[in-house]
Order: C-alpha cells, then sequence, then structure tokens
C-alpha cells in the first residue's frame, strides 16, 4: 500500500492510498493564526477493522506535515505548483 499527499490549498492536502482518495491531511490554526499542528483523517467512517495501516483510528494528530508523510511510510508531498 502506498500513501500519497496532494495539496488542494495551504494546509490542506487530499490523501490517496494506491491512487484512491482515502481522507485528508489538513493543518490545524488557532483563532488567532498559530498553526497548531496537522491532522489526518480519514473520510468515511469504517469498521476498525477495515481501518488501512498505519491508522488505528479514524484521526491521527501531528506535529508537522513531514510527521505525517514519516509516519505514512514517506508518503510524497506534491504541492499545487508541482501538479501545474
Amino acid at each position: 500500500m502506498t500513501y500519497t499527499l496532494h495539496q488542494l490549498a495551504a494546509g490542506s492536502y487530499d490523501l490517496a492510498l494506491d491512487g484512491v482518495i482515502v481522507g485528508d491531511v489538513v493543518r490545524d490554526v488557532t483563532p488567532g493564526g498559530q498553526v497548531k499542528g496537522w491532522r489526518a483523517e480519514l473520510l468515511d467512517d469504517v469498521p476498525v477493522e477495515q481501518i488501512p495501516r498505519p491508522f488505528s483510528a479514524i484521526e491521527h494528530q501531528f506535529h508537522s506535515l513531514e510527521a505525517v508523510a514519516e509516519w505514512l511510510g514517506g508518503a510524497p508531498i506534491s504541492t499545487a505548483f508541482e501538479d501545474a
């Protein structure tokens, strides 16, 4: 299984597993505009036995986008500018 991240906008990425969008990765920001961290989440509530690894729950929190990519097995991160 191979994950990839595709930027939609600043702080927002589609999360694809083998080319199929299964979730998203978003930047969490305080009302004052400070970055609190990043959140990786699956799109649908799925039974625990069907959650793709390394997920163990629908949502996981991280301190950086790079930490998310590493957790996903070194998922490549494409930006909107690279795809243009």
